[in-house]
């Protein structure tokens, strides 16, 4: 862990030493999260999940078979024959 004594600018700036960015792998461009509190303030990389929506989702899992019917999908599955199956291919 690194420790920094920096100075905050009059435009309220602060410089992360190049030291500490590497560290963190932060490059230009990173989002950071800054979290006040009573006894200051802690700064982190930002989660990459925060922001997203349900729309960022579309297209990420393919299909490349036949279309698939919902009553298909919503058909109880026998795991009993899927591990047998399973079995048979693993001898």
């Amino acid at each position: 862990m690194s420790v920094a004594i920096i100075k905050l600018s009059s435009k309220g700036q602060i410089v992360i030493p190049k030291e500490i960015r590497d560290a963190l792998h932060w490059q230009a461009g990173t989002q950071l999260t800054l979290v006040s509190s009573v006894s200051g303030v802690t700064l982190k990389a930002a989660s990459k999940k925060a922001g997203g929506n349900l729309g960022d989702l579309i297209g990420m899992l393919q299909h490349d078979g036949p279309p698939v019917s919902v009553d298909a999908l919503c058909r109880p599955v026998d795991y009993c024959a899927d591990w047998e199956e399973s079995e048979k291919r693993n001898q």
